[in-house]
């Protein structure tokens, strides 16, 4: 089988899908590695490197397609409305495609993906079982952007994060709040404590308490009943207009005691829920900070603007967008590690194994023969599946 990377297109993307250190392991797989001449630039990995591993690289993107059985990307369509399209006539059919391709956020992009006529898995969609951990791009990505958000709301307060006993006198350490404790709200608070701010954090889910606690910030707790905050899969279900109200009456005062606020809720496939009202941000001191990691699924802060910074009574609104493309050599390195796992799970003496009976293979396969054969795809495209319960057999 040979691999192909291409450099990735959505614009600003500095990210490769594949670091010359994965290419040995890939080879060892009985695989050849295409790469297409200054994919791996930008986020440091230069064309050599990649020779030296063993790959062989290749002047233009159509001949990557061309010569590929299997391609790696890491923004396909859907995560790539801007350029991703431009790939399509590339595509033949019978090829495999791996990658984000944003399946329940975009669903009708997949209906297009299909249509090519590849076999698509979308890296997204992997079960939140423990032989996929290794695998968890979603994870790893949010892990940059966690850390990154502390960095830009550092840069951005006009006060210093911690504590300092100076000759001048005492400077008083930043509050930093981060609202929704996922990985990315974890590794927030545990580099906005290794910086010095006194953080306390809030998640519907009251299980995270703990893990709050063990990075040394305190948990908000709220009067409020979210016993089922949780789905079987450890992701933030949706609440209701009425939750989501309380929860912001209660959390007003909370917000206006912070310099900055971290957000980071999101709910797979759904818009996500606003937090942060425009009240909530006039009641904040001139000079606070929100940085909105949901900026691009409508924002958890009601004044966010996706990729711009907002504003407002003094305090600056950052609509962050793709914040783990800024950190585009370890932010490579943690993608290229989670997909080569993958797609050497998929293969069996060097061909694609559709083993239906394997969770992984099932729950990451989107579309297959022409079709889009995942039934959470299908029921958010409003189409029914061709076999109840069976997720991703075609």
């Amino acid at each position: 089988m040979i691999v192909g990377v291409v450099k990735e297109n959505f614009p600003g993307e500095r990210r490769v899908a594949l670091i010359p250190a994965s290419v040995p392991l890939l080879k060892k797989a009985g695989c050849e590695v295409l790469v297409e001449t200054g994919a791996g630039f930008e986020a440091g990995y230069p064309d050599p490197t990649y020779e030296q591993k063993g790959a062989t690289i290749v002047s233009s993107r159509d001949e990557v397609f061309a010569r590929s059985d299997i391609l790696l990307h890491l923004l396909g369509l859907g995560a790539n409305q801007d350029r991703g399209r431009d790939d399509l006539p590339r595509y033949r059919p019978g090829q495999i495609a791996l990658g984000f391709f944003r399946a329940l956020g975009a669903p009708e992009t997949v209906q297009e993906v299909a249509a090519t006529g590849i076999t698509a898995f979308a890296i997204e969609m992997l079960p939140r079982i423990t032989r996929a951990q290794s695998m968890d791009a979603l994870s790893s990505m949010a892990t940059v952007a966690g850390y990154k958000a502390v960095v830009i709301a550092a840069d951005t307060l006009r006060r210093m994060f911690p504590m300092m006993m100076t000759a001048a006198g005492t400077i008083s350490p930043a509050r930093v709040l981060v609202l929704g404790v996922g990985v990315a709200g974890l590794q927030a608070i545990a580099t906005a404590r290794r910086m010095g701010a006194v953080v306390s954090a809030f998640d519907v889910r009251p299980a995270v308490k703990e893990q709050v606690q063990s990075l040394g910030a305190k948990f908000v707790e709220l009067p409020l009943e979210s016993g089922d905050a949780e789905d079987t899969g450890g992701y933030a279900k949706a609440q209701g207009e009425d939750f989501l109200r309380r929860q912001r009456e209660l959390m007003a005062r909370v917000v206006a005691e912070s310099d900055v606020v971290i957000t980071t809720a999101n709910v797979p496939g759904r818009k996500a829920p606003v937090l942060v009202t425009a009240d909530m941000v006039e009641a904040m001191t001139p000079g606070s900070v929100i940085i909105d990691l949901a900026a691009e699924r409508g924002g958890n802060c009601e004044l966010s603007r996706a990729g711009e910074v907002v504003t407002t009574h003094g305090v600056s609104i950052v609509g962050a967008v793709n914040l783990a493309g800024t950190v585009p050599y370890h932010a490579s390195q943690m993608y290229s590690s989670n997909i080569t796992t993958l797609l050497l799970h998929l293969l069996k003496d060097g061909q694609l194994a559709m083993d239906s009976s394997d969770e992984i293979t099932r729950e990451t396969l989107i579309a297959r023969g022409g079709k889009v054969v995942h039934p959470r795809v299908l029921e958010a495209l409003g189409i029914p599946s061709e076999v109840p319960g069976d997720s991703g057999r075609s």
